[in-house]
């Protein structure tokens, strides 16, 4: 939940208040504030990111090797411990893969894909 308490007459934010915000704390930014106080519901803001004009910029720019790197990282392995899962891959092929000196091939696309649980399209 967000809760924004707008100036009076210029309509510039006093203050915001973000996160489970309890009725009582509500009521009185209201009785305080009056109608300068605008609170919005997180699901009315929340937005698919896989829809936005971003995303859809930004993955047509990112090489495989690119995207390889963003899931093993944001998983927390090391390119050696990458490469034990995928079997028998050397640190050294799995860098190569993310600085796009070796391509991935499908087999490995689909490994890649059942272990970062994400569609094959992102690894070609």
């Amino acid at each position: 939940m967000l809760a924004v308490v707008k100036k009076h007459r210029t309509k510039k934010t006093l203050f915001e208040i973000k996160g489970e915000i309890p009725h009582e704390v509500i009521g009185y930014l209201r009785k305080r504030y009056g109608r300068n106080v605008e609170v919005v519901e997180e699901d009315k803001e929340l937005v698919n990111i896989f829809d936005t004009k971003w995303y859809k910029e930004i993955t047509t720019s990112t090489m495989p090797g690119e995207v390889l790197k963003i899931y093993r990282e944001n998983i927390g392995l090391s390119q050696t411990d990458l490469g034990k899962k995928l079997g028998k891959f050397t640190r050294q092929k799995i860098s190569d893969m993310e600085n796009g000196k070796r391509n991935i091939s499908k087999e490995v696309a689909k490994k890649l894909s059942r272990l970062f649980r994400v569609p094959i399209e992102r690894f070609i």
